[in-house]
């Protein structure tokens, strides 16, 4: 399918593998309307607006420099990977995978059928190649941790809690095919809200496990997750173990009791009152590369709310950020050198009826293929009790998947 979709200049996989309680998966090719803000701070109205003459699906992305506008506070200047604050098309054709892999095609100008054997008769195998320089850190070891230690001084202060704090690693590949690429690391690290999008020369190759926000009916869910620990495939028996002492840790939980707080809190501005619930607290779940802490909230939004307003009051999310949400993206500007673009943003759909499934743009590759740009972006929860060099050790861990993705170390 992606290498028929491949063709579009604009197209979005969505792919759960499978995972339960993940999104739908969907393949959206082509684009027969899209929507770019006019860039005078209204994205979210704009977006409203221009969805409601759609009353169609619709694709995209949210890019981080949108707390700009949902927080009031100025980011860094366009990131080297080119994706602006807001995108969304309406699809030419739509694949939804269905249980029991079956298909069902939608599609504007076309029989379904076509599509289908068009699918059909596309190679299997994806062609080009891959070969990547090392990946440069923008922020070197020694200089992240003074970073991280300059935090920690503002949180003893009092200014903060927690900081969601990102580095970015870059190179320029001497060969570099994002399908490729996409279907290597969906081998070495398949996720549930993971995906391939590709709006003309750039690219997301995403192997993301976080949700940040879905909306069925007047039911909204957020699922922050905050806490990580190393998998040991070698030895069972320590990977079991691994799972508890991430259970077990203090800090760990910490860290994601507070985002639960920040979340809650969140939700609490748009949903009804006495709605929002913590459905799991700190629950641990197991992917390919990492164990991962997750906690569940929801709330029921009230009637006739326009469904961008839960972005409003929700954007960025959470477990990207820290607490207090609007401080810490003072302090992650000062400290941060470059901006995160659509690292920490999300990419998902909006159904005609208005409900919607976003993720968080994390463990992804982002790819500018005019510039021959390729980046990805780490980051993690810093606390008081937090330890600079096994902070940046753990950015490191988190990268893994896509550097094995990429070495075909897997």
């Amino acid at each position: 399918m992606l290498n028929w979709a491949s063709r579009f200049n604009i197209s979005a996989f969505l792919d759960s593998h499978s995972y339960s309680g993940s999104r739908q998966s969907l393949l959206a090719a082509g684009a027969i309307s899209h929507f770019t803000p006019s860039g005078t701070g209204n994205t979210l109205a704009e977006l409203f607006h221009w969805k409601e003459a759609q009353q169609d699906w619709a694709f995209g992305h949210l890019g981080f420099g949108l707390a700009e506008e949902t927080e009031g506070v100025h980011q860094h200047p366009e990131s080297h990977t080119r994706f602006g604050n807001a995108f969304f098309f309406v699809p030419e054709h739509l694949l939804e995978i269905l249980p029991g892999n079956s298909v069902r095609i939608g599609t504007v100008d076309d029989r379904p059928e076509n599509i289908f054997q068009a699918i059909l008769s596309s190679p299997t195998h994806v062609e080009g190649e891959i070969s990547v320089a090392p990946f440069i850190p923008r922020i070197p070891r020694t200089e992240y941790i003074v970073k991280v230690k300059n935090l920690q001084a503002h949180i003893l202060r009092g200014d903060c809690y927690e900081i969601n704090f990102c580095q970015e690693f870059f190179t320029k590949p001497h060969a570099f095919n994002p399908l490729k690429a996409y279907q290597l690391l969906s081998q070495a690290s398949p996720a549930p809200f993971g995906g391939f999008y590709k709006n003309g020369d750039q690219y997301v190759v995403s192997a993301s496990p976080e949700r940040y926000l879905k909306k069925t009916g007047n039911t909204l869910l957020s699922q922050p997750m905050k806490g990580t620990w190393e998998r040991d495939h070698a030895h069972p028996e320590n990977d079991r173990n691994n799972m508890r002492l991430l259970r077990e840790s203090a800090k760990e939980r910490a860290e994601n009791i507070m985002i639960v707080d920040l979340v809650r809190n969140d939700l609490s501005r748009v949903a009804a009152e006495g709605s929002v619930k913590v459905e799991e607290l700190c629950g641990v779940y197991s992917f390919p590369q990492v164990h991962q802490m997750i906690s569940t909230i929801t709330g029921n939004l009230p009637e006739g709310t326009p469904w961008t307003d839960t972005i409003r009051y929700t954007f960025p999310m959470g477990s990207m950020t820290g607490a207090p949400k609007k401080r810490v993206l003072e302090l992650t500007l000062e400290h941060e050198t470059t901006a995160r673009g659509i690292y920490a943003g999300s990419i998902g759909y909006v159904t005609p009826e208005n409900d919607f499934d976003f993720n968080v743009v994390i463990r992804s590759l982002v790819y500018n293929a005019a510039e021959n740009y390729l980046s990805y972006h780490v980051g993690s929860g810093i606390t008081g009790y937090a330890t600079a060099e096994e902070e940046y050790e753990e950015c490191l861990l988190k990268a893994e998947g896509i550097l094995k993705a990429l070495s075909g170390a897997f």
